[in-house]
């Protein structure tokens, strides 16, 4: 099968007309999304007594939750944009055979992950920087929240294969759906029912249900352009091999977010205790303010870029990249202003601890220094994604957080002994100035190339 997609609106509609209209809504997912995943630790933050050692607890389960985001990332954002460039060449059943591999995979991927969290769950936890003060806490919490890995994963991975056929709307109800089910479903577990964390991880994998149940309605349904089908669910190593390939700086963008807060966290555990790990798990929640938006801007324009780049369409291609990053940059921007200003506003929404709010308003400038140039970062990776350019993609993510970020966290307060705490988090923006240099240097190299290929 190898017929032109009859939904051919992606390569025909003015461009800033479709980025907004593909954006609009992968944004708001995004956004829905970050409250989704912050909306528990505002919660748990405020819970009588113990609000500041549970929210540090849970926030130590925060890496191991990336990690199993990460492998939707490998799966699903390496399988959708090689879906959407089958699509622009108007093959069909290559781009349909994509979509049920990755299917079949991430339902292989989510039973290894359940079984791996539920045997070693409290090791995880004290490796990546619990205290014996905070590890029931955090072992309470991801002992239900394994239970719902395979809804996390299918919510994920398939959901960008409905956004990378143009349907961003119905991807942003997908990430809706669970959202509104967790905000009403957190209180009602944690206070009405004292639940506590338990109570927050249980309203997370049931509201993921629902979102599951909804993407996969839609994925065998017959509205979608691409169906998962009975024919196409057997892995083949020729139809994968190249979508992990190019999953596979998304998973080490965020894998490597738990390597790095188990640097953090042991660092800042051994310089200032429980009090600057907790203040860690806040200055990540804020992170998601810049990422996760970031990201929807990108997944706005991954299915532009690729579907015309898969019709050999370089004007499109290079005027959708334009738009992205301006849009990226001006929102990093306006984005750091806020958070210099007012990082008071931005802590008072996890904790109403006078000490953990003090220490946390400093660190949040620190850490959230060069906050203004990661759209430049945000749009170039994301747009070496959506080329299938992955050894880009790769290079990039491995710059910014093995080769600088990782090594600069121990080396900072070396350099900084007198305080050696707010040392730590000025690795981060350090790390940033460098981490966009580099990126920006290659980029322009590969894109002037990608272009070229198809012109």
């Amino acid at each position: 099968m190898n017929t032109r997609n009859e939904k051919d609106f992606l390569g025909i509609e003015p461009v800033g007309k479709l980025l907004l209209r593909l954006s609009l809504p992968t944004v708001a997912a995004q956004i829905i999304n970050m409250l989704y995943n912050i909306v528990d630790r505002i919660y748990i933050g405020h819970i009588r007594e113990v609000g500041a050692l549970a929210l540090t607890g849970v926030g130590v389960c925060m890496p191991i939750i990336m990690i199993v985001s990460a492998f939707a990332a490998l799966v699903g954002n390496g399988g959708a944009p090689r879906a959407s460039i089958f699509m622009g060449k108007g093959d069909i059943e290559s781009a349909e055979k994509t979509l049920g591999n990755c299917f079949t995979l991430q339902i292989l991927v989510s039973a290894v992950l359940t079984g791996a969290l539920l045997l070693w769950k409290d090791p995880l936890l004290l490796t990546f920087g619990a205290s014996e003060n905070t590890v029931s806490y955090g072992s309470q919490y991801l002992s239900i929240y394994a239970l719902g890995t395979i809804f996390v994963q299918l919510t994920l991975g398939m959901n960008a294969f409905i956004t990378a056929q143009g349907f961003a709307k119905t991807g942003m109800v997908s990430v809706l759906i669970g959202a509104v089910s967790n905000i009403i479903l957190d209180p009602i577990l944690i206070f009405g029912f004292q639940m506590g964390v338990q109570g927050a991880a249980l309203a997370t994998i049931l509201s993921q249900a629902l979102s599951c149940t909804w993407v996969l309605f839609f994925l065998f349904g017959k509205k979608t352009s691409l169906r998962i089908r009975r024919c196409h669910l057997l892995p083949k190593a020729a139809i994968l091999a190249p979508s992990l390939a190019l999953g596979l700086s998304g998973f080490i963008m965020q894998a490597s977010e738990s390597i790095i807060s188990v640097c953090f966290n042991s660092s800042l555990l051994k310089y200032g205790g429980d009090v600057a790990v907790g203040a860690m798990t806040i200055l990540n929640s804020v992170m998601m303010f810049a990422m996760l938006p970031l990201q929807g801007l990108g997944q706005g324009a991954q299915p532009i870029i690729s579907y015309n780049y898969g019709a050999r369409n370089a004007a499109r291609v290079k005027k959708a990249y334009s738009l992205l990053l301006k849009v990226s940059l001006t929102y990093a921007v306006v984005l750091w202003l806020c958070v210099m200003m007012f990082p008071q506003v931005f802590a008072g929404m996890f904790t109403s601890d006078p000490e953990l709010l003090k220490f946390t308003r400093t660190a949040l400038r620190i850490y959230l220094a060069c906050l203004f140039i990661f759209g430049i970062q945000m749009a170039c990776q994301l747009t070496f994604a959506a080329l299938g350019n992955a050894r880009a993609s790769i290079s990039v993510a491995i710059m910014r957080k093995f080769v600088l970020l990782i090594p600069l966290i121990f080396i900072m307060p070396r350099l900084l002994p007198r305080n050696q705490v707010m040392a730590v988090y000025m690795a981060e923006p350090a790390a940033d100035i460098i981490a966009v240099t580099f990126t920006v240097v290659l980029f322009i190299d590969q894109f002037k190339k990608a272009l070229k290929s198809i012109s």
